[in-house]
């Protein structure tokens, strides 16, 4: 629990929040007093009900969307309410058999990351989001940029699985083929036999520095690998299910937001790092809103859990949805098909 979260709320503000975002989960409509009145185990009246709702919105948990005299939960309002006041939901039979018997027909990993996937987006009628197991990542076993023209490269990338990637890429300026042979030189001492996310997020780390403390073989490397290594390559390592779920969710209906959304689903590098953050997790893992650090990401919430293999924690899978999810619902789903899919992997060895 953050400090944000350690507010000392009266047991009436206590049953209000909950209420308050039980109906709007439920309902996706701002709730005002009167509709609050009549919830069940609510026995006060609408006056004060208006009262405790004031010193909600004071303290930042509530808030009123333009001009409606109703009140919907911010996103400090569901950390609150998730970090103190969530009673999970066992989850339902038919769900655990449909999650423990699909995972069954998966005939090695990269087949069970994927039918996790369609389950998980299935079952919460979300997105459903997994990394692929550690060590079935591709590594990287050389790179290789050729000059083509003035202005253009042809960069050529070697995977350890075999695989080979050839990219024509556009520069500012233009490169001799001395400059090339040392910048792959230097890129394949520094990364060669790392995995391509971690390959990625090394270049992102170099493309952070201050561009006078790089010399000149260290700049044309990253430059060169940036163009090769884009972040529609991080595709690679996550698999996504069950995107088009969020178009029917009313939260999502401005289309900006929509399109932001699925250009970080089809780019994939910033759920692939917002994984990466929940290895070292020890269970269930939530970003609401702001939390998870991403613009494109700002309306959703994040639920995830890290599965196993043979003792040790081998990838990450979850769901992405709105704020405005039934959390108690999400959670038993994530934690259940996580530890299922790690059942099936090492069933498979």
């Amino acid at each position: 629990m953050t400090d944000k979260t350690k507010l000392h709320l009266s047991h009436r503000a206590e049953t209000l929040l909950q209420a308050l975002i039980r109906r709007y989960v439920d309902a996706g409509e701002p709730v005002g007093s009167r509709t609050l009145s009549r919830e069940v185990g609510i026995e006060l009246s609408a006056a004060t009900i208006r009262n405790v709702m004031a010193d909600l919105e004071e303290l930042g948990l509530i808030h009123a969307p333009h001009t409606s005299a109703g009140r919907v939960p911010t996103p400090l309002g569901y950390r609150v309410f998730v970090d103190t006041m969530l009673k999970i939901k066992p989850l339902k039979g038919d769900a655990l058999n449909e999650i423990s018997g699909n995972l069954q027909e998966g005939r090695d990993p990269n087949q069970l990351v994927e039918l996790a996937s369609d389950l998980l987006s299935q079952i919460t009628h979300f997105a459903g989001v997994v990394m692929l197991p550690v060590g079935q990542h591709a590594h990287l076993k050389q790179v290789e940029f050729l000059r083509l023209s003035p202005g253009r490269v042809l960069a050529i990338l070697v995977t350890d699985d075999g695989r080979v990637q050839n990219k024509v890429l556009l520069n500012d300026r233009d490169y001799s083929p001395s400059e090339l042979v040392e910048a792959a030189n230097f890129f394949n001492s520094t990364y060669s036999g790392q995995a391509l996310n971690n390959v990625r997020r090394g270049l992102l780390r170099d493309m952070q520095m201050d561009s006078d403390a790089m010399n000149h073989i260290m700049r044309t490397a990253v430059e060169m690998a940036q163009g090769l290594l884009d972040e529609d390559e991080a595709g690679d390592d996550v698999i996504v299910s069950g995107e088009t779920n969020l178009m029917a969710i009313p939260d999502f209906s401005e289309l900006k937001k929509l399109r932001d959304i699925f250009d970080a689903f089809k780019a994939k590098q910033d759920l692939l790092e917002l994984l990466d953050k929940s290895m070292q997790a020890n269970g269930i893992s939530i970003f609401i809103g702001e939390e998870s650090g991403y613009n494109a990401l700002t309306d959703c919430s994040i639920v995830t859990a890290p599965y196993t293999s043979d003792g040790r924690c081998v990838g990450v899978l979850g769901v992405v949805g709105p704020t405005r999810m039934p959390y108690e619902e999400v959670i038993p789903v994530v934690d259940v098909t996580a530890r299922v899919l790690g059942h099936a992997i090492d069933s498979l060895s």
